[in-house]
């Protein structure tokens, strides 16, 4: 939907419905998606952050099931702007961890289903409008380490995206770009590792950031400063996840193991909650999950912790836990003239995995999140 600035698109990511295949993740929009733009946007066109697995992109090609899936999309008043390309495999339902960065920038499978996101997203989008996908920090660090072969295939897959992206522009007059979404523990951790990774040739009209605000956040990325150096490194930011991460100021050893006891809640089988704990001599030290990370808690030279849970942005704290909504509030005023992304889109998907007092219905969920933002946007 538009909002905001001149050409300023919000949207939710689709992964908070879990589904497996293309026709149970169709089946889920015809449940979701036209419940949400009559409660959202009645009356103006509703946009949708879309994401496919591996599996579900092949299967949306059969046939004319895409141009079956456009034609719905017009007669209900939604369009399709962007697509979440980072998880290739099954997110939902059973452990992804490590392997949401599977398989990485290294591999011909990875350059294959970015390539096919293309094709799908360049039939949907609306005439006039562009659009984005956004992309793993290239690998999980610890898969690459120092590799400099590993790196080089990685960036050259890129490279033949890109090209791909601007031959696909040139031909067809569709703007698509891939926007690279730092993680802790990626390969690319932070916007300041994307910044000196990035080749001074890369096409920066097919190759963007994408700013996901909880990442920066568990990374101790100041909004302002971090967009700022990629506007001064030449880097655009096609797409702004809007999250929030947990965090917690921590006090004496009672609250530090209150604290431990409910973080313990949030830790879970499916997903990566890296945790990065902040010293008093500010100094910087990560986690690869929660579970390694809960004895940071207690350690007497621990002033904070963060958390990469996507935690509801309405809320300011979970009990003992609060969360870095003030550096979300802080990023939406930068961008809400559309001057710095064209693209916003909700990041919760967390839902299915939250302790069981922060549950609530997928569209009152998703309703409520959207409602928080229209207000900060003012």
């Amino acid at each position: 939907m538009r909002v905001g600035g001149d050409g300023l698109h919000l949207t939710y990511c689709t992964s908070i419905h879990p589904a497996s295949g293309w026709p149970a993740v169709e089946e889920s929009l015809r449940a979701h998606a036209p419940a949400l733009k009559a409660r959202l946007s009645p009356d103006a066109p509703f946009g949708l952050g879309l994401r496919l697995s591996g599996a579900e992109s092949s299967e949306l090609l059969e046939g004319d099931r895409l141009a079956r899936f456009r034609a719905w999309l017009d007669d209900q008043g939604l369009y399709v702007f962007t697509l979440n390309g980072f998880p290739h495999g099954t997110f939902h339902g059973q452990p992804v961890k490590v392997d949401v960065h599977a398989p990485d920038w290294r591999s011909e499978e990875r350059v294959r289903y970015t390539s096919r996101l293309a094709e799908i997203l360049a039939v949907l989008l609306p005439d006039g409008q562009s659009g984005t996908i956004s992309t793993s920090p290239l690998s999980y660090r610890p898969w690459i380490g120092d590799d400099a072969d590993g790196l080089a295939t990685a960036t050259a897959n890129v490279r033949r995206v890109a090209a791909a992206l601007s031959e696909l522009c040139a031909e067809r007059g569709v703007h698509i770009a891939l926007a690279i979404e730092p993680e802790a523990d990626g390969l690319l951790a932070d916007c300041q590792e994307l910044i000196r990774w990035w080749p001074e040739d890369l096409d920066r009209e097919h190759v963007t950031a994408c700013f996901d605000v909880c990442h920066a956040s568990v990374a101790y990325e100041n909004p302002a400063e971090t967009l700022r150096a990629l506007a001064d490194a030449g880097i655009a930011v096609g797409k702004v996840q809007l999250s929030a991460a947990i965090r917690v100021a921590l006090g004496d050893a009672e609250h530090r193991r209150r604290v431990g006891e409910r973080l313990g809640e949030f830790a879970d089988p499916v997903y990566l909650h890296q945790v990065t704990c902040r010293d008093r001599d500010g100094t910087l030290v990560g986690f690869p999950d929660l579970p390694e990370g809960l004895h940071a808690v207690s350690e007497p030279t621990a002033e904070e912790v963060r958390v990469h849970f996507h935690v509801p942005i309405f809320l300011e704290g979970y009990g003992e836990l609060g969360c870095t909504q003030g550096d979300l509030r802080e990023t939406i005023a930068l961008v809400r003239d559309g001057s710095v992304s064209s693209h916003l889109e909700i990041e919760t998907y967390t839902w299915d995995v939250l302790p069981d007092e922060l549950k609530a219905s997928p569209v009152d969920s998703i309703a409520r999140e959207y409602a928080w933002v229209l207000d900060a946007l003012g």
